[in-house]
């Protein structure tokens, strides 16, 4: 399914596998409400102050809206109360992953989690 929205496609792309744009940068999206969307394409992104890896910016594979990340250095996030879930970044990672349906109860959907500490590796 696909919708426009000011000028931006939004895709569901349920099925689909992960693809690299180039080495170490992944077609990736942010799930946000229409309204932060907007201050989003107007600003840029920002961190966080804080969620389940801390701060940065979180994205995943299913679809709001389109970016082109540079995830660097990635921690695998795959445990309840991990000891870096929150201080990822302070030990050299750039963005922090929590894989698919592994049963973490801060994540009951299931879903993959990704969190990208700075900003200016995130872009559309």
């Amino acid at each position: 399914m696909s919708v426009l929205f000011s000028g931006w496609e939004v895709i569901d792309d349920a099925g689909l596998v992960p693809e690299t744009r180039s080495r170490g940068v992944y077609t990736m999206y942010h799930g946000t409400s229409i309204t932060s969307a907007r201050v989003i394409i107007a600003n840029g992104f920002k961190q966080s102050t804080d969620g389940m890896l801390g701060m940065g910016v979180y994205v995943s594979h299913r679809v709001v809206l389109q970016l082109h990340v540079r995830v660097g250095r990635v921690k695998r996030i795959d445990k309840d109360n991990h000891p870096m879930q929150k201080t990822w970044h302070s030990h050299g990672y750039d963005t922090a992953w929590v894989p698919p349906n592994i049963g973490l109860l801060a994540v009951r959907s299931g879903l993959e989690e990704d969190c990208v500490f700075d900003p200016k590796r995130v872009n559309w």
